[in-house]
């Protein structure tokens, strides 16, 4: 007998009964005249020269702005100490003085490059609108390390060994500085400034919880960071034990200390004056590391010094300690 017909398919036309989905938009489709208005459309505004200008801005501007220096004033004293820089934004349409006219002539002598941006964009460079139509890019601070610091050091010290003066020999003795959680950029402009002025070999930085020399310590250095080397290390009570292996002392300055700036008896000898920060001080085991430990006598109604101050103030005891013990 012949078999009559079943119901149902047994599943052999399911691909067939699913759907397509939902209808894509007239602009989707390719065949479409939507379409073709659409492609006009983006093409036309990728010409647009304030959108180009804009891309443009995204390459260059990022969302760390330690890099920068605005403001008329900061930028016109940045190019003047000569702070290493890259790239120059003005706004279109400023309304020059004699600050930006000067800007604008020391960025060309040292071959910046200058584009010209709208106000929109400055703002998005600057993530501020306080930058007075004049933004400078600064370049990234080369550190040394401390192996360099240590050698140009030694090698000046020793070269000074056959000069007959016997101050220039005790000033020559390397000298330099670490500071132990310092955070503000500024500080560390100012503790710069204060070692190329009295005459140390170096600053000693640590990686981490530590400032960098940013465009805001390149301003308040004024210049010295181009001439004073700085080292970043990753273990400051590591580095210190290793200066003091080749024979160098370090004394720490803290509030309580039981001696006096300048009077620690190592002054004359191959040294490292270490600074705390100014809220917690020296760290435990570089307070431990330390051969001495020295304070700054001041009033009873002030707490501490700021850290930038408390550096220039023993950075200086320390050279009229060497100009004592050369006479």
């Amino acid at each position: 007998m012949k078999k009559g017909p079943t119901k149902g398919s047994g599943g052999k036309h399911r691909n067939k009964l699913k759907g397509y989905g939902p209808t894509p938009k007239a602009e989707d489709r390719v065949y479409h005249k939507a379409y073709k208005a659409k492609q006009i459309a983006e093409r036309r505004m990728r010409s647009d020269p304030r959108l180009a200008a804009r891309r443009r801005v995204d390459k260059f501007a990022s969302a760390d702005t330690s890099d920068l220096v605005f403001g008329r004033n900061s930028v016109l004293e940045a190019l003047r100490v000569g702070v290493p820089s890259s790239t120059l934004y003005i706004m279109s349409r400023i309304e020059h003085d004699d600050r930006t006219r000067e800007i604008v002539k020391i960025a060309g002598m040292n071959g910046l490059h200058m584009l010209e941006a709208d106000r929109l964009e400055m703002d998005r460079i600057a993530r501020s609108g306080n930058h007075q139509g004049v933004i400078l890019k600064v370049n990234p601070y080369q550190y040394s390390s401390l192996h360099e610091l240590v050698e140009r050091a030694e090698k000046k010290a020793k070269a000074m060994e056959a000069v007959n003066s016997a101050a220039m020999r005790i000033a020559s003795r390397p000298l330099f500085i670490a500071l132990d959680g310092v955070t503000d950029p500024q500080n560390l402009g100012a503790v710069i400034r204060s070692a190329a002025a009295f005459g140390a070999n170096g600053v000693i930085l640590p990686e981490r919880r530590s400032a960098s020399v940013n465009a805001a310590a390149w301003k308040v250095s004024a210049g010295a960071a181009a001439h004073m080397p700085v080292a970043r290390v990753v273990n400051l009570n590591k580095a210190i034990e290793g200066l003091k292996e080749r024979g160098y002392y370090v004394v720490g300055l803290d509030g309580g200390g039981d001696k006096l700036v300048g009077e620690t008896g190592f002054e004359a000898d191959p040294l490292v004056v270490v600074l705390g920060s100014e809220g917690s001080g020296l760290s435990r085991l570089v307070r431990e590391a330390c051969d001495a430990i020295a304070g700054i006598p001041i009033s009873s109604t002030v707490e501490s010094l700021n850290a930038s101050v408390a550096a220039g103030i023993s950075l200086y005891a320390v050279a009229h300690a060497r100009r004592e013990a050369a006479k």
